[in-house]
């Protein structure tokens, strides 16, 4: 798993993404939105979330098609690069363009992404 020094440019776009209004914050908004219509496209997850919270988002992530990245940061640090208080276990871009700017900040390695999509 990459450290977390490197994970600073994705905090940074998603803040961005955050700042625009077009991030899904919260494992349950996140199941939520899958459902929706306005998908999110790319999910990311902090390296701290339990069994069952890790479980869940790669179930729907895995049959709504959508690709899951586990970040090397805790809850509190993607929380904080949000602009959030306290811990969030996830964040969900819905936006194509920024999620490009999020996934080029990515370094890929197999055991970081789950799956790969044209995005």
């Amino acid at each position: 798993m990459p450290d977390e020094r490197e994970a600073g440019p994705t905090l940074r776009a998603l803040g961005l993404c955050a700042k625009a209004g077009r991030l899904v914050c919260g494992t349950a908004l996140i199941c939520e939105a899958l459902r929706g219509r306005n998908r999110p496209l790319l999910v990311l997850e902090a390296a701290d979330n339990s069994e069952n919270t890790a479980k869940r988002l790669r179930d729907r992530c895995a049959f709504y098609g959508v690709p899951l990245v586990r970040l090397p940061v805790s809850g509190e640090r993607l929380a904080g690069a949000l602009g959030k208080s306290g811990r969030i276990a996830a964040a969900a871009v819905t936006d194509r363009q920024l999620c490009r700017l999020v996934r080029d900040t990515l370094r890929p390695a197999p055991d970081t992404l789950e799956e790969e999509h044209n995005l």
